[in-house]
């Protein structure tokens, strides 16, 4: 098993569209609702400070999206989104693509990793995000609407990317 965490090139991007949908369908853990067209997903990932695929074995299973949190004085704290696709769920690819994120985070010149919207019943991003030193920074009593017309809490969580020795 090859796999290769690099910027998105626009061969991939039926491969991050079929992924991205695939977890916009689910209901489980992104807010949107309608699937992207392939149009609007070559704007969407172009838009981006950064769009990542995970490339395994010549196939895009996963990626993440880099942008600024917020504009202006917020714009110093970076936002990212991920996905994996079901079939390779568990093998470590969100681990991989998160640990990137905080690396191309920090490379682009983000103080930090702010993730605004885990979904409370998404077990496997908590502890992900959790094993990987987010803090829990916040919650919103139920923030997310999910596939079952349910209202679920939604976590915050909040990485530094500066070394200690560098945040004063």
């Amino acid at each position: 098993m090859a796999l290769e965490i690099r910027p998105y090139r626009e061969e991939d991007v039926a491969g991050m569209l079929k992924v991205w949908n695939e977890v916009v369908e689910g209901g489980e853990a992104f807010p949107q609702i309608e699937p992207l067209t392939h149009a609007e997903a070559e704007e969407l990932f172009a838009a981006q400070t950064l769009s990542v695929v995970a490339d395994l074995d010549g196939r895009v299973m996963g990626l993440y999206v880099l942008r600024p949190n917020d504009v202006g004085r917020c714009a110093h704290v970076g936002n990212a989104s991920y996905a994996v696709a079901s079939s390779v769920r568990g093998l470590g690819l969100g681990r991989a693509l998160v640990e990137d994120s905080l690396a191309q985070a920090a490379r682009k010149g983000f103080r930090g990793l702010q993730l605004n919207a885990v979904a409370a019943g998404n077990e496997p991003a908590i502890r992900l995000c959790e094993g990987l030193g987010f803090a829990h920074v916040g919650t919103i009593p139920g923030g997310f609407a999910n596939f079952m017309g349910d209202y679920e809490d939604v976590r915050i969580y909040y990485k530094s990317t500066v070394p200690a020795w560098r945040a004063c």
